[in-house]
């Protein structure tokens, strides 16, 4: 008799995740600003008993130049083991790294050697056009179904609409677009799901030519970008309500559902308030038969010398906050806030989700303040923390320092430079302490910016789990 025994890295419940060994690796998204060379995966030693803790210990370019690494994900996770659809014979096992600008997707095998992933399929732009109907793609997640890919822009050169793509588990063929309905949902950004619930959620920010020269003034004060979050039926693949944050709330932009599938919230991060700048996260949550969304943290702009401003800024003698990414720990207690404008990564206890309460802050980098890291006092940091990456266990917070290149270029014209740091994080009272030993940056990274880390074995943002 043949016994499929499932990845050992999968997990049916959040507290089994938690309670996995901790990671030993990092995957890191690196991409050249200037298309000269190609972008790569870069892997960094996680394992602190290591001679090359904090160190890079793996490259591997891609093949072709131009990509714009971004967001990326595994081809399997915990989802396989959900009853509804499940998958137990497929391995957390490769990488799928969408390329922002080139709409290519590469597929890259993290065995037989974890640190030399190896190249095994590039999809081109085409096939992504023909099979879906989109371009830019953006987010990936492993479904129990498939891996659920989001994209900003539509095919041949249509600014949208942007939407959902569908990659089979094991071959990475593209399968079609996911929306049998799409209602009136035009902008896309993130997907997400209550599971069990069969409930997908999507965010928005705008079409490709709205974000690829970086953010345009005149449509931010006109309020063109996103603004609102969508409900879907996901067994059904239909629209079912759009939930309008208000126009002034611009760009929200990454979701972070409970981990728990007994849970019916989740968190979005809102870029900016064109009325004030201040940034803010927003709670989804049931309100009878309806979706509803409520403001349960704003961040206000800081004051500034409008001299040290960049030229987008300068009219408003304020640095805003511009929360660009959020993440939440598995056991659903932290959430991470990173405010790359003033150069600072929050935590707040989110046991109450109504009514959060901060518990932890680290300042690095910022428009402004330039604040260095405490391994290396005399050196200030352009960028600030951007991506988020949570051990499944909790206890340590990966933050990259570079957002997308125009807007990276728009914020910090002097350069951002590349750096990634490592917090280590108290689970029981909160609080943020940056780790001495885990400071890769400048030359270690060739000359490349670095955005989106994922974790060997899987992460906060990674996984879904249908058992509590």
């Amino acid at each position: 008799m043949t016994r499929w025994t499932p990845d050992p890295t999968f997990h049916p419940s959040p507290r089994d995740a938690a309670n996995a060994p901790p990671e030993k690796l990092a995957y890191v998204a690196a991409f050249d600003r200037g298309a000269r060379r190609p972008d790569a995966i870069v892997v960094l030693d996680t394992d602190p008993d290591s001679a090359d803790y904090g160190q890079v210990v793996g490259w591997t370019d891609l093949p072709h130049r131009g990509d714009e690494l971004h967001h990326f994900g595994w081809n399997a996770c915990s989802s396989a083991l959900c009853p509804t659809a499940p998958h137990p014979h497929v391995e957390r096992r490769y990488l799928i790294v969408p390329g922002l600008r080139s709409s290519r997707i590469n597929v890259l095998d993290t065995r037989p050697d974890p640190r030399q992933p190896r190249v095994v399929k590039v999809i081109g732009p085409e096939e992504l056009a023909k099979r879906a109907g989109y371009s830019r793609p953006h987010t990936v997640h492993c479904g129990p179904d498939g891996i659920y890919l989001s994209a900003l822009g539509g095919a041949d050169g249509a600014e949208g609409p942007g939407g959902i793509a569908i990659l089979d588990h094991t071959t990475f063929e593209v399968r079609g677009a996911w929306e049998a309905d799409r209602g009136p949902q035009f902008l896309a950004y993130d997907v997400w799901w209550h599971l069990t619930q069969d409930v997908l959620v999507t965010s928005e920010w705008g079409t490709p030519s709205m974000i690829e020269d970086g953010i345009v003034g005149e449509l931010l004060l006109a309020r063109r970008y996103g603004h609102a979050i969508h409900f879907w039926d996901l067994a059904t693949r239909r629209h079912v309500q759009r939930v309008d944050l208000g126009d002034q709330y611009q760009m929200p932009l990454e979701l972070r559902p409970a981990h728990d599938p007994r849970r019916s919230h989740g968190f979005v991060g809102v870029v900016i308030n064109v009325e004030d700048l201040s940034a803010s996260v927003w709670l989804w949550h049931r309100d009878g038969d309806r979706w509803a969304v409520t403001k349960v943290i704003e961040i206000p702009a800081e004051p500034a010398d409008p001299a040290r401003l960049p030229e987008l800024l300068k009219p408003f003698g304020a640095v805003p906050p511009l929360v660009t990414d959020i993440d939440l720990s598995v056991d659903d207690r932290f959430l991470y806030v990173s405010c790359w404008g003033t150069g600072e990564l929050r935590q707040y206890d989110v046991s109450d989700p109504f009514h959060p309460v901060q518990t932890g802050s680290v300042r690095l980098g910022g428009i402004v303040a330039r604040t260095p890291h405490p391994a290396a006092p005399d050196q200030p940091l352009s960028g600030g923390p951007q991506m988020v990456e949570v051990s499944r266990d909790g206890r340590r917070v990966y933050v990259s320092n570079s957002l997308y290149g125009a807007w990276d270029d728009q914020f910090y014209p002097d350069g951002v430079g590349a750096w990634l740091a490592k917090l280590d994080v108290d689970p029981q009272a909160g609080g943020l302490t940056a780790d001495l030993r885990f400071f890769p940056h400048g030359e270690q990274f060739r000359g490349l910016r670095v955005h989106q880390t994922r974790l060997q074995g899987g992460d906060a943002s990674s996984d879904s789990y249908c058992f509590p």
